[in-house]
């Protein structure tokens, strides 16, 4: 099957986004409901795409070779670096280090207002801490309130931010 230059473009984000919920993609592709996100995928990407056993978006192998031969995302064995939206790459800026305490959701909230980036909610913050342990490059811990903290050192993390 070959694929569009929308199509390529979306699966790049696919494959960079991954693992990726359809509320992300949404907010990516600008549509309109996570069911919209669903039905392009099943009609546009089905070969190039799989829910993973969290129900998370992943590309297939062949999906990623895709986009990487149409140098649209550049191939990395480096499971460090990752590409997440600004949101999350502010949270990585400010959030305690591995060998640091956690914070919970309002204390990342509040380092993001410290740092000056105030223009987020609470549930953004939630929703992004999450996407990010998903990411492998958090660790949540459990205590009364999850809270967070880098599963990596800050200085072996590369991080690319959407635009």
């Amino acid at each position: 099957m070959t694929l569009e230059e929308t199509a390529k473009r979306r699966l790049a984000d696919v494959v960079a986004l991954a693992p990726t919920k359809n509320s992300e993609l949404q907010d990516r592709w600008g549509m309109d409901s996570g069911s919209e996100v669903h039905q392009y995928l099943e009609s546009e990407l089905k070969d190039y795409y799989y829910r993973n056993e969290d129900s998370l978006i992943c590309a297939t192998p062949e999906g990623r070779r895709i986009v990487e031969e149409a140098g649209l995302v550049e191939g990395t064995d480096d499971d460090q670096h990752v590409t997440v939206p600004p949101i999350q790459a502010r949270i990585l800026e400010v959030i305690a280090g591995p060998d640091e305490a956690t914070q919970s959701v309002v204390s990342v909230y509040h380092a993001l207002e410290d740092a000056g980036h105030d223009d987020y909610e609470v549930e953004d913050v939630r929703s992004a801490l999450h996407s990010l342990v998903e990411k492998g490059v958090l660790e949540r811990v459990r205590k009364t309130v999850p809270t967070f903290r880098l599963a990596v050192e800050r200085s072996e993390l590369a991080v690319d931010e959407l635009e």
